[in-house]
């Protein structure tokens, strides 16, 4: 199956995600929320949502779908390409939020981004699983093999080059699911 890869990284950006959700109820309820959290959080999303992930998409999923006819200058591959810059972004926005609320204790923004992520990434990942990923398996049935071995060489590379594993993200969201559940 030439998307199981992506759909194992979906699942552990949901995981996250659920982190996520569960620290704007806490913020919003006046708790504080440690920098052992939100580094962590940093992390994730922008190396292994952005760096990772989308790598693997752009650099592997993508380009075979191009391969079997499926243009990229327009329709799903070039709506999940501009749906990555726009996480990205975020994610760059959590982390300024997240500096200034831990300089000031002002939560206000950081709250506004972390929703904006949620949602987004959310719909984005929805997106993937339910419409793109159903059009790649149709597609690229015949190459499933090929796509999967680019997959796998390219989420090696990736994490190598960010001097992590997928170990250490899978522990990074247990971690992060644990400490949220411990604020009072």
């Amino acid at each position: 199956m030439s998307t199981e890869s992506l759909q194992k990284d979906h699942k552990l950006i949901e995981k996250v995600l659920q982190a996520l959700d569960a620290t704007i109820k806490l913020l919003k309820e006046g708790k504080q929320i440690p920098e052992q959290i939100l580094l962590p959080t940093i992390d994730f999303t922008q190396n292994f949502t952005d760096i990772c992930h989308h790598g693997k998409e752009e650099e592997a999923l993508f380009p075979a779908l191009e391969k079997a006819g499926m243009p990229s200058h327009m329709g799903p591959i070039r709506m999940m390409i501009v749906e990555h810059q726009r996480t990205k972004a975020i994610a760059e926005q959590i982390e300024l939020s997240s500096k200034k609320y831990l300089e000031t204790d002002d939560s206000t923004d950081l709250i506004l981004v972390l929703e904006a992520y949620v949602q987004h990434v959310t719909e984005h990942l929805w997106k993937e699983n339910n419409r793109l990923f159903k059009m790649a398996e149709a597609r690229l049935k015949n190459n499933a093999k090929g796509v999967d071995t680019n997959l796998t060489e390219i989420e090696e590379k990736k994490l190598k080059e960010i001097g992590k594993s997928r170990s250490d993200y899978e522990t990074l969201a247990d971690d992060l699911e644990k400490s949220i559940s411990e604020i009072n």
